[in-house]
């Protein structure tokens, strides 16, 4: 009889642990120093992924016949995005990070509702109070979402979520060795 105690845990080898932190640290030093350079060069990179990722899935669709409408289309569609991206990395790296910011917002109304749902079938007043300030800072974000203050807090935030995993990421892995 296995138990959840007896099974065994794989963990990745430390010095790996140790290079996604110090790339993660790198990762936000730059967006915090540089945010605007850091973003579109961010930008133009995820451009010529999915164009990448568009031909793969495009030559990948002669090899594995299956769904090869819904390949098709994929694939289509990751090239376009390529494109536009890369020819447009500047409006993009604006657009990118604003749509992420209304999803975010998109995000905390939800959460908010589902947090007042659960107060009022016995969650107790903090569920409550949490669902209110998720809804509020939801509609703030939506309110806000092309506000180029908002796009560069945003930003930041990332860098600075970036730069503690990071942190946390590098004492994991002295730790694991």
């Amino acid at each position: 009889m296995t138990t959840a105690m007896s099974l065994e845990t794989r963990q990745n080898p430390w010095w790996l642990l140790l290079m996604a932190g110090i790339l993660k640290l790198l990762i936000g030093i730059l967006l915090l120093t540089s945010p605007v350079k850091t973003t579109l060069a961010f930008v133009w990179v995820l451009g010529v992924y999915w164009f990448v990722e568009g031909i793969f899935i495009l030559v990948g669709m002669f090899t594995d016949r299956s769904a090869w409408g819904w390949k098709l289309f994929m694939g289509a569609i990751s090239i376009l995005a390529g494109l536009a991206i890369m020819r447009q990395p500047i409006v993009s790296a604006v657009a990118i990070p604003a749509f992420l910011v209304l999803v975010l917002g998109i995000q905390g109304i939800v959460t908010g509702i589902v947090s007042l749902l659960l107060a009022f079938k016995g969650g107790g007043w903090g569920a409550a109070i949490l669902g209110i300030l998720n809804i509020i800072f939801g509609i703030i974000l939506i309110l806000n979402w092309t506000n180029p203050a908002t796009i560069l807090v945003f930003i930041w935030v990332v860098a600075i979520l970036a730069i503690a995993g990071g942190l946390a990421e590098i004492f994991m892995a002295f730790r694991q060795r």
